[in-house]
């Protein structure tokens, strides 16, 4: 059988592109080629992503409207918000208190409802699960993590447990990773998604976090639902922009694609200086306006849409201890039905917690929140964490683009690099994506105060932000970010470029264009 549409994919790892693959030639569309891919990942990269992980998607649909999805989950109802701050003035960064609900499961459920060929997505959890249980083999990507990690997992029995061999040594490239329980949760999820939460799956789940020393339980579980929403838009330089809204930090990505096309025709170094300027200040916005807008206190969207200039000031210090790791699955098909889709434990390793009966590995979006009385992020129950996650669709006349990256806080900085220029239908998404990139931060890409990290190329000679330290990495460097990207021409031309930082590529299927 064929693709009932052609279409393209790009994702992070030869597992998912297979997987893509299978749905496309079962007469899947965009969607359920992503929805397939993204739960292959959820075997294969562990470090990065996870049914114990949350979900954030854009989606174009064939006639021109585009949708979110946000599967972002809370905060349990019985957080006790006094303990946390006796214990540090931050939230920790790892552990059983950083677990919030994990909205994939659902996501994928409300993908799957709103735009997936009926039977996909139980199609591909089937899929997945074989691959757990076969085992698939340990990544590049992986292998690096295992090693960078090897203290985290050593101290967690279900870490150790999946990424340890017979004899104890750790997991390296090319080995089997077979994981038996997983693969016995995905058969039934293929069954019935909603047992994840309501269900023989939340009740295991529920006895494992209570076992981690998390307060989260099976009413918390069962209380979350993915929210189908409107976007937030730009309309700049003959293009409109789609990112999710908040508690995603897509606002400020709109923030600088804005600021990209107004210094478009300025020479180097200016450009990049005014670039890297104001993803300073799209940054201090975030940091300090981002939360949840189900929250008690409304969101000061127009602050993050247009930060204040810092002006030369100090950034303030982010109110918790940033850091990312996540995958991105960008997929168009000939209908113009189009999907960038970002699912991520946050930290590599999540939690640092695997429950060992299911085999999930629990993500720590909840590190995200704050502590600070009156701060919009300040976590409460059943409220959920500022999201790095940052999906993002361009149209134009000429142009359908579907992108995402992995990168943290940095993904506005990395796509407002990348995005514009994949824009023109002239460019090779390859080479726009093979660039030298840079991006601006602290802890959250290994530096104790705002510094300026630079793949050799990526700043010009005498670019320099004011006050901010220009690093030069020796070659490309995963906190430049994974991006993917698929579009679709005017004229129906598929074509697409998987970042060459990540172990992945593109598929495309059905096509005789």
């Amino acid at each position: 059988m064929t693709a009932a549409s052609p279409l393209i994919l790009a994702a992070p790892h030869p597992a998912a592109l297979t997987a893509a693959r299978r749905a496309a030639e079962r007469g899947g569309n965009a969607v359920d080629a992503a929805l397939a891919a993204a739960a292959a990942l959820t075997v294969v990269y562990p470090h990065q992503c996870s049914l114990g992980g949350d979900l954030i998607a854009l989606v174009h649909a064939p006639g021109g409207s585009v949708r979110a999805v946000i599967s972002v989950g809370a905060a349990a109802e019985a957080v006790d918000v006094d303990a946390l701050r006796a214990a540090d003035e931050r939230m920790p960064a790892q552990g059983p208190q950083t677990v919030t609900v994990p909205g994939v499961v659902a996501g994928w459920a409300a993908l799957a409802e709103a735009h997936g060929t009926p039977g996909a997505l139980a199609a591909a959890l089937r899929d997945a699960g074989e691959l757990a249980e076969q085992g698939a083999t340990v990544s590049a990507g992986l292998a690096r993590a295992i090693r960078e990690r090897a203290p985290q997992i050593a101290a967690d029995p279900g870490l150790t447990a999946l990424l340890t061999g017979p004899g104890g040594a750790p997991l390296d490239e090319g080995d089997p990773l077979p994981q038996p329980q997983l693969a016995d949760v995905l058969r039934t999820l293929a069954d019935d998604p909603s047992s994840f939460y309501r269900g023989a799956v939340a009740e295991a789940l529920a006895n494992g976090l209570r076992r981690a020393g998390s307060s989260l339980t099976a009413s918390d579980l069962a209380a979350h639902q993915a929210e189908n929403v409107e976007p937030l838009t730009l309309d700049v330089a003959g293009t409109r922009w789609w990112t999710a809204p908040p508690p995603s930090q897509g606002a400020s990505l709109l923030a600088l694609l804005e600021t990209a096309a107004s210094v478009v025709k300025l020479p180097e170094p200016e450009r990049t200086d005014a670039l890297a300027s104001r993803c300073q200040d799209a940054s201090a916005a975030r940091d300090l306006l981002l939360g949840d807008p189900l929250g008690p206190s409304p969101i000061d969207l127009d602050g993050l849409l247009h930060p204040a200039p810092l002006a030369g000031a100090r950034p303030p210090e982010p109110p918790f201890r940033p850091a990312g790791d996540t995958v991105a699955i960008t997929a168009v098909d000939a209908s113009g039905l189009a999907v960038s889709l970002i699912q991520s434990v946050y930290q590599t390793f999540g939690s640092g917690i695997c429950d060992p009966e299911t085999g999930i590995v629990l993500h720590n979006r909840g590190s995200a929140f704050s502590l600070l009385p009156g701060h919009p992020a300040l976590i409460g129950p059943g409220l959920r964490p500022p999201h790095t996650l940052c999906p993002v669709l361009g149209r134009s006349a000429e142009l359908l683009l579907a992108a995402g990256c992995q990168g943290g806080r940095a993904q506005p900085q990395i796509l407002a690099q990348t995005v514009p220029d994949l824009m023109d239908p002239a460019a090779d998404p390859a080479a726009v994506l093979d660039r030298p990139r840079w991006v601006i931060g602290a802890r959250d890409i290994g530096h104790e105060t705002q510094t300026l990290l630079a793949e050799p190329g990526s700043v010009p000679a005498g670019a320099f932000p004011s006050a901010v330290p220009v690093v030069v990495a020796p070659g490309r460097t995963d906190p430049a970010g994974h991006t993917q990207a698929v579009r679709l021409s005017a004229g129906g031309r598929l074509d697409g470029a998987s970042d060459p930082r990540a172990d992945g590529g593109t598929t495309l299927e059905g096509s005789s264009l």
